[in-house]
């Protein structure tokens, strides 16, 4: 394994624990709450890193989708 390819593979590693973990807490919190907007973004920041695999666009979509969390709060 390349150390690029070693950097990239632990980038999306990270990035699925920290938007993972930021859609736990968005989860639990929205069915606690009956909010059902930051149940869904929870469960959408807890599943996409799954399926992608750039680097930059998990980032970029975490942010999206986090920034998401706190516009669209009641």
């Amino acid at each position: 394994m390349t150390a690029a390819l070693s950097v990239m593979v632990t980038a999306n590693l990270f990035a699925g624990i920290i938007f993972g973990s930021i859609g736990f807490g968005a989860f639990i919190y929205g069915k606690k709450q009956s909010n059902y907007k930051a149940l869904g973004i929870g469960i959408i920041l807890m599943a996409y890193p799954y399926f992608v695999q750039n680097v930059f666009a998990i980032y970029a979509i975490g942010a999206l989708l986090t920034m998401a969390l706190i516009v669209f709060r009641e």
